[in-house]
């Protein structure tokens, strides 16, 4: 047989090893669920448990907002694990830096539950809460993006958007299995007072889900471990156009994607938090004001968590529904008709709110359908703003940026607004829809997405 002949016959070397698509739905989503799940997991106890276990200051009201304000913290520490990581995951590949990323936040939640509280070491209890709150907030700084990666980047032709809405879907189910084990930890060790946990929980209930972290983070690990980089990524390595320092190229030449990006994400944050942090607190406030704390909707933990749960299920089925939609009709398209229903949803909160129960009930799938909707999208439109040598820190940069803007100070301007309404949350929804009418804005004067070259 002929040199050339033997050539032809040969089988052409791909440029990079493909990753299954079973592989890459499983890892752009598993990593994102045990990621929100910490966070959820977080965010509840900043509700139910700190504000009594590290922030006992007497006045209810003034312990919820020190929790909150701790809360908020990660989410400044945000934008900083997104420049770090995305300089790494950018110059050396996603699969090394996801799996730090996923290490960094297994290892603070898991801490965060072995913590001693204010009662036994004082003021050091917070200081510790702060700074791994932080570290869990660096953590998904860097794991988003890294996660919207690998499902955008490894896409078949024409489902960018479906594949961008797995790493998204992280948040419902991350979310249902938080609240699901809180639950059940709360049934197990029940209170005589429907809006205070039990001394028992208290005492050591309230870490479990803390400590249970580190068995989602070994299943996660195995996972990602098993991943290979993308065609994109291998591809502009392969020729050279790797930068040096990609945030400085991201702010030169990219800046105009940075701020729209970070608008884009403004309404999906505030949205996201309001129907979670802020109705848990405002749905468990009793009907009357009681020793300084605010009005709210009197529900029992236990009732009130099975509730967001419900709402919880139509987030998750409408983020996957909004990635078809989105892989038709254009992003920009489809964000447009959502942020103009997340600003009118803003403006019925107080109808639906003094509807009763079944009120209530039709505000929470209303607000979490809305949620999946604008939320799924995101997956696909952040990565697409940019280039493949910079992707991973402008969309990272783009998402944390807007945290701070929406979600660090949500549910403090939410709990600032409640007050100012005397236990009404018609300024809070007004709030909402305020923040969306900017994201309309944005969307209005970019440009669809869809047909971006995602190798490039």
């Amino acid at each position: 047989m002929s040199t050339s002949t033997a050539a032809s016959a040969a089988p052409a070397t791909p440029a990079a090893p493909a990753n299954p698509r079973s592989r890459v739905v499983l890892a752009s989503l598993i990593g994102t669920t045990i990621e929100f799940y910490d966070f959820y997991v977080y965010a509840t106890a900043a509700v139910l448990v700190f504000p009594h276990l590290f922030f006992p200051t007497g006045d209810p009201t003034t312990a919820l907002l020190a929790s909150f304000a701790v809360f908020g913290a990660a989410m400044v520490a945000r934008p900083l694990g997104a420049v770090i990581f995305g300089h790494l995951g950018d110059k050396h590949g996603r699969k090394a830096t996801l799996v730090g990323a996923l290490l960094t936040m297994g290892i603070a939640t898991f801490l965060i539950g072995l913590l001693p509280t204010y009662a036994m070491v004082g003021w050091l209890a917070p200081l510790l809460l702060v700074i791994l709150r932080i570290a869990q907030g660096f953590a998904l700084g860097g794991e988003w993006s890294g996660a919207a990666l690998v499902a955008t980047e490894n896409a078949p032709k024409g489902k960018r958007a479906w594949y961008g809405t797995f790493p998204q879907l992280g948040a419902p189910i991350g979310f249902i299995i938080a609240n699901g084990l809180f639950l059940i930890i709360a049934a197990a060790l029940p209170s005589d007072d429907p809006t205070m946990p039990s001394q028992a929980f208290l005492d050591w209930g309230w870490r479990i889900p803390f400590l249970f972290s580190v068995v989602m983070v070994i299943v996660g690990l195995w996972v990602r471990l098993r991943l290979v980089e993308s065609t994109a990524f291998s591809k502009a390595s392969k020729e050279g156009k790797l930068k040096k320092l990609p945030l400085g190229e991201v702010f030169k030449h990219h800046w105009k994607q940075l701020i729209l990006g970070t608008f884009f994400m403004l309404a999906t944050y505030v949205l996201f938090y309001l129907m979670t942090t802020f109705s848990l607190s405002y749905g468990r406030a009793p009907v009357e004001a009681v020793d300084g704390a605010l009005p709210g909707l009197g529900y029992s933990y236990n009732t009130f968590v099975l509730m967001l749960i419900g709402g919880v299920v139509f987030f998750g089925v409408f983020t996957l529904l909004s990635g078809p939609w989105a892989d038709r009709w254009g992003r920009r398209k489809t964000l447009l008709w959502v942020t103009l229903g997340i600003i009118v949803f803003g403006l019925l909160w107080v109808p639906l709110l003094d509807a009763g129960f079944w009120g209530v009930m039709l505000w929470l799938v209303v607000g979490f359908s809305l949620m999946g909707m604008t939320f799924g999208p995101m997956g696909a439109l952040l990565p697409e703003l940019f280039p493949t040598n910079v992707r991973y820190t402008g969309s990272g940069i783009s998402y944390n940026v807007s945290s701070i803007l929406g979600a660090a100070v949500a549910p403090f301007i939410a709990v600032a607004l409640w007050q100012a309404g005397g236990g009404s949350p018609f300024w809070v929804g007004i709030y909402l829809s305020a923040m969306a009418v900017l994201t309309f804005i944005a969307l209005l004067v970019s440009k669809e997405t869809k047909d971006v070259d995602i190798d490039a």
